[in-house]
């Protein structure tokens, strides 16, 4: 006997709190480490997609490379007061998604969520293919096993994000930081050069015959430079990742994310221009910065090293945004529901398992080839933007709270450019492989309709949202199958006497002497037990199982159309799991044979050995 000593309200001391999952979940350092991985890595192909396309100008084109990075820096700063707005109007994740069915309609949601779907898939097979890529640069021997390393690298990310975010959160922290502070370290060494350390001697790719700087020109440098965007949203996406209140939580890594960013892909583009850089054929415009700012070095290696690190785990962005959204699709029922388990870690498993399945079929498409998948990639992510922005302005004008033409005008503005933007890279992109993309998103959003019109089929045929009848008790019985007397066959009938009003035995024979001689050696065991159950015995000229035992099922229905026929299917569950080869699948193929052609309630016993 014991005594109680603790006070009233108070939890004992030998009792653990509730585990509410708090401990798995982000803090605004580890959100912004684990969530951020993608936007901050975009630094390194951002600059030199706009110096790719303004060198077409030649070096007059070159010199658009700061205003351009400016525009997309304010739209980069739009883009995080919108989400700052999405973040707190919706909590429970799913950005772009969430606004959408809101405030324009499912359709339209579901468009914003297939684009998230296709650019969180693609992230992962560019960010990896890229990592491998500056790796196989540094040790060209091992460029013929570019595809292995992928998938290597793939195995891994999935494995840290099957143990829970925050664990990912902790494992990418060191890496953000190298990078980040790599990269601050050479924008405020080159500021203060009065030139380059050292320069790349290659060939540029700038010609003589350079066009003239027009509107389409830098509308298609910005549309390239505004890669450097993605993964601005997936905080947003990922909302109840974050610890309580998760909500300035997450606010918090969103703006931390837009202000690095923002002074990295500006202070880059000085550099750019300050030391006249142009695109050379082999070397990066990142490796060219760190070269003339930092020299040929030990610290221009780290940058390299760093780069290539962080490009790799980028893709850790999707690990941690799209479980989420495939999440909250399969709560509306747009997805299968088991996308809506979740485990002990507060890992989303189906989603991370899925999405590595999706991003590995890339990666042996591309066969780990990152110039194979560049030309898809971005589209889908303006379109989330867009969807994003037009919903926020529909909610302004309904709160029509303080300030809100203000906001309304800036989320007003920011989805134009977005639009543009995407208009410009689908259009630039297209014969590129874009085209996929365009046939593709109908096709995702076709599924989504599909999945969504079958679970209602569902729903209306269990009369969801409808009070049922009172149960009430019908008379039943209780079908089992044998083919030999046993310790098995007893026990079937003992459970089977306990769920029906009558029980029959039945057991299939063939006409081959040797199973009639044991059908009636059965029959003359079975006369001896004398178990008060009848043995009904189906005579089937075909060796099948399953097809004569339902087709007695059906027989027993049309006969006793009040009855509820139930098939009871008695199995021995071995304690080895190997032991488990060793087993026939009689009861397997009479379950399947009963479901598919017979309306009854299959009930498997498990008689375990030990």
């Amino acid at each position: 006997m014991t005594v109680l000593t603790v006070q009233p309200g108070e939890t004992p001391a030998d009792e653990e709190p509730p585990d509410t999952g708090e401990r798995h979940r982000l803090t605004a350092l580890a959100g912004f480490a684990a969530l951020s991985l993608d936007a901050m890595a975009s630094v390194a192909y951002g600059p030199e997609a706009i110096v790719l396309v303004l060198a077409a100008a030649g070096a007059h084109g070159l010199g658009f490379t700061l205003p351009v990075t400016l525009a997309i820096a304010a739209l980069l700063a739009v883009l995080v007061a919108s989400y700052r707005q999405v973040i707190a109007a919706f909590p429970d994740g799913g950005g772009s998604y969430a606004v959408a069915k809101t405030h324009l309609g499912a359709r339209t949601s579901l468009v914003a969520a297939g684009s998230l779907v296709l650019d969180y898939v693609l992230n992962v097979a560019v960010a990896v293919t890229a990592g491998v890529a500056a790796l196989t640069s540094a040790f060209p021997s091992l460029y013929g096993e570019r595809l292995w390393l992928c998938l290597a690298v793939l195995t891994l990310l999935t494995g840290v994000n099957l143990r829970g975010i925050a664990e990912s959160a902790r494992v990418f922290i060191v890496p953000t930081v190298v990078f980040v502070g790599s990269i601050f370290v050479l924008i405020v060494v080159g500021l203060f050069r009065d030139g380059p350390v050292n320069r790349v001697n290659s060939e540029s790719v700038v010609t003589g015959n350079a066009t003239s700087v027009g509107v389409l020109l830098l509308l298609k440098a910005f549309a390239s430079g505004c890669s450097a965007l993605t993964g601005v949203e997936a905080i947003a996406n990922a909302v109840p990742s974050f610890r309580t209140p998760r909500v300035k939580r997450a606010q918090r890594a969103e703006v931390a994310l837009g202000a690095v960013l923002g002074v990295m892909l500006i202070g880059l583009s000085v550099l750019i221009s300050r030391f006249h850089l142009q695109p050379v054929q082999g070397v990066t415009v990142l490796a060219q910065l760190a070269d003339a700012s930092l020299g040929h070095n030990w610290a221009f290696y780290v940058i390299q090293f760093a780069t290539m690190i962080l490009l790799a785990l980028s893709a850790n962005t999707s690990f941690g945004g799209l479980p989420v959204l495939l999440k909250l699709l399969a709560r509306d029922n747009y997805l299968p529901h088991v996308f809506a388990l979740k485990a002990d870690r507060q890992v989303h498993r189906h989603g991370v398992l899925a999405l590595a399945a999706v991003s590995a079929v890339l990666l042996v498409f591309s066969g780990g080839d990152t110039n194979t998948l560049v030309p898809l990639f971005a589209i889908g992510v303006f379109v989330g933007f867009t969807v994003a922005q037009v919903g926020m302005v529909r909610h302004w004008r309904g709160e029509r709270g303080t300030g809100w033409r203000g906001k309304a005008l800036l989320n007003g503005f920011g989805a134009i450019l977005t639009g543009v933007a995407a208009i410009v890279v689908t259009a630039s992109k297209f014969e590129e492989g874009a085209w996929l993309i365009v046939i593709t998103l109908p096709l995702l959003v076709l599924a989504f309709e599909t999945v969504h019109r079958a679970y209602a089929h569902i729903g209306e045929r269990l009369g969801l949202g409808r009070v049922p009848e009172p149960p009430h008790r019908d008379r039943s019985v209780v079908i089992v199958p044998v083919s030999s007397l046993t310790r098995l066959t007893s026990e079937a009938l003992t459970a089977a006497a306990s769920l029906g009003d009558e029980v029959r035995a039945v057991t299939v024979c063939y006409p081959d002497p040797e199973d009639r001689a044991h059908l009636h050696a059965l029959e003359r065991a079975w006369a001896q037990w004398d178990p008060g159950v009848p043995l009904v015995r189906l005579t089937c000229e075909r060796r099948t199982l399953g097809r004569p035992i339902a087709a007695y099922v059906r027989d027993v229905s049309a006969s006793e159309p009040d009855t509820r026929v139930t098939v009871l299917i008695a199995e021995v569950e071995p304690v080895r799991l190997w032991q488990r080869l060793l087993q026939n699948q009689r009861g397997a193929v009479v379950a399947h044979a009963v479901r598919r052609d017979t309306d009854a309630v299959i009930c498997r016993l498990r008689f375990r050995l030990f």
